[in-house]
Order: structure tokens, then sequence, then C-alpha cells
């Protein structure tokens, strides 16, 4: 999907500014209200597609179709345009050993810069099967070249086959909803932006001490956690230690995540050895629901918990015993807090308020690679 960016000849900083900002605010206002598919309608195509390219009786029209196919997957989960997919020789720009695809730039383009785009390791995979047939070789450079109204044509077909309007089956919507359900899974924006070609955002202080190299490293643990489907995104920041003070039984840790926030977390000497912390290590820190506390009203709360985050309750859901209220500190970080139903001003709550988010320091769990 070509950028919808228009902007006047100004300076470069300043031009480059301008574009990040609205980068930015584009991606949030997606995840905010576009309509697209979400993951299980994604998910129905991709078997849509399948089913469709396994479906004849002929291996030349299975190897055609499989050619589709390759091209939606590249599309569902690199975010890529439709331009950079067909440009793509997947022999040659994929890396197999670190699950990386490789868009080189078009000619005439505006970025000619190579892009790698994280997949995990089971796409990869798929891909490398894919591309394992004998009848593929014979195209080998021009794999994925095909005609671009064509392929809208059968991502068109695909969509409307599985009864959803075909507008939304399109490649450029489909890369609109990659990037919709990223955000929404909590993957921080400069990932985000990293993946679908984006500026990142490096004039704004709370991204200033990640290096692409180390968003890269996010991107790469995010794949992965999705193509297994192990744990929910929510609750969990993906940080650098910033501080290490060890005491004679505990030692604090002070974490900076990507979105900005301070964490702080206390564990003992024998977790600090065991996990191998050291000050800068990359790390996802992580609390549980129910260690969750959150009060109301607009000024910060005179209380003992280290962990203090201002946000706006984005959904509730109230139950007979429990409520689970989730709140919204930043563009792609929610947290899940799960309270007393009994509780009197969590009746009085509505999706929009602002509130706090409280855990303190014994509440947060750390993990490594």
């Amino acid at each position: 999907m070509e950028s919808p960016l228009k902007t006047k000849k100004i300076k470069q900083d300043s031009k480059t500014s301008l574009l990040e900002e609205n980068n930015h605010k584009n991606l949030v206002s997606l995840a905010n209200g576009d309509e697209c598919l979400d993951t299980t309608q994604l998910n129905q195509i991709k078997q849509a597609f399948q089913d469709w390219a396994d479906r004849s009786s002929r291996s030349d029209v299975r190897s055609s179709r499989q050619r589709i196919l390759l091209i939606f997957l590249l599309i569902r989960y690199t975010g890529a345009k439709l331009s950079e997919v067909l440009a793509l020789n997947p022999f040659e720009d994929i890396d197999w050993v670190r699950h990386l695809v490789i868009f080189r730039g078009i000619a005439g383009g505006t970025n000619t810069e190579p892009r790698e785009v994280q997949i995990s390791a089971a796409l990869s995979r798929e891909i490398q099967d894919k591309i394992g047939d004998p009848q593929f070789r014979e195209h080998s450079e021009a794999l994925l070249d095909l005609d671009p109204g064509f392929v809208r044509r059968k991502f068109y077909e695909r969509a409307q086959a599985c009864g959803f309007p075909k507008q939304l089956g399109g490649p450029e919507t489909i890369r609109k909803a990659r990037a919709v359900e990223l955000i929404q899974s909590n993957m921080p924006l400069p990932a985000v932006q990293m993946i679908l070609g984006h500026s990142t955002p490096n004039q704004a202080s709370s991204y200033v001490s990640f290096s692409k190299e180390e968003i890269q490293i996010l991107a790469k643990r995010f794949m992965e956690k999705e193509s297994l489907r192990k744990t929910s995104a929510r609750n969990s920041f993906f940080a650098k230690v910033q501080s290490i003070v060890r005491g004679d039984i505990q030692t604090r840790v002070n974490l900076t995540a990507i979105d900005g926030h301070a964490i702080t977390t206390v564990i003992t000497n024998d977790s600090l050895e065991r996990l191998g912390l050291t000050q800068g290590r990359l790390i996802t820190a992580e609390v549980k629901a129910p260690w969750v506390i959150l009060q109301g009203g607009e000024s910060e709360p005179a209380c003992s918990a280290e962990n203090r985050f201002k946000g706006v309750l984005s959904k509730i859901t109230r139950g007979k015993i429990n409520t689970e209220c989730v709140v919204r500190i930043s563009d792609t970080t929610e947290i899940c807090a799960v309270v007393s139903s009994a509780v009197s001003w969590i009746l009085e709550l509505s999706e929009g308020d602002s509130v706090w988010v409280l855990f303190n320091c014994f509440s947060v769990i750390l993990h490594v690679d």
C-alpha cells in the first residue's frame, strides 16, 4: 500500500520528523477504527487459499496457485506492499537461518534501502518447503513476478469465497490488517514501523535507548510467540535493564520499556545469577492480572506501589464474582486487571475513564530467552 502522505519541500530534518509523526498517527488510527479483517478472518482466508491451491488435479494449475498462495503468505505475515513481494526472489531474498525476508527496494522507488522483516521459523520452513517444488526452479528469479491485476483478482476471489466483501481481501487491505493485528497484539510501534518500512521515530525520547538491532530482536521474539500462540501479549513489557542494585538477599532491577515506561522489580540474588542479568540486557517483564490494582482519578495515587501508570479504560467485562478491566497505558501497551466485582467504585467505571494501574516490585516476573 503506497503511503498516502504528501509533504511540501521543507528542510530534510523537519520533513523526516513530520513523516515519522504522521506514520505513528496513521498506524494508531488504523488500530482504532478503519475496517479490515481480524486475525480469525485472516486465518480463514489463508485456509481458503490453501484449499484452493491444492484443489486442482493438474500439476501446472496447482503450481500456479501455489505462487499466489506464496504471495498471500508474504503479504499476510510481513505486511509488505504487493509491489515489494512481486519483486522478491525467494531463492535469494529469504535468509533461512535467521528467518528474515529481505526486501531490497524497487528501482525508481522512494526507498531503495534493503529492509529485513522477521518471520517465524514455522513460516520460514513452510515457504522453503513450497519453493522446493522442482517446477518452481524453472521460474527461479521470476517466481513471484506476476501481473498485479491478476494477483488482486485472485485475492478478491478468496475473500468472497469466505463471505467477506472483496475489497477487504485486497493486497493493500491485507497489509493494513497486518499492521492493525500487530498493534492490537501490543507490538511496540517502532517494531511495527520497521516491519512496514516506515521510519522509526528516533526523535522520541521513549525509544532513544533501543537500537535498530534490539528492535529486530523484539520482532523475532514476537513472531515466534505469535506462531506458537503460547501466551497473551497483554501485561508484558519488552524492556532493557537500566540498573541493578544488589543487596544481601535480594536485588532491585530497574527497567525501561520500549514505550518509555520505567519498571521496578525485586528478585532474589539467586534469580539474578540464574537469569544472567546485566545492565543493557533485553528482557521481558510480565505482571499477572490478579496482581494489578486499579485506582480512579486524575492525580497520581499516594501509595507504596513502585510501578504506577496512568491510562484509559478501554474494555470492561463484568462478571458475578470478578470484573476484568483492560487499561491502555500507551499506544501499544495494555494492562489487564482482574478485580472483585464487589468493589463499589468499580461499578461506576465506564470505558474511556482515566484510571491508574498499580503493581508493586514483587509482582513483576522476568523472562529471558
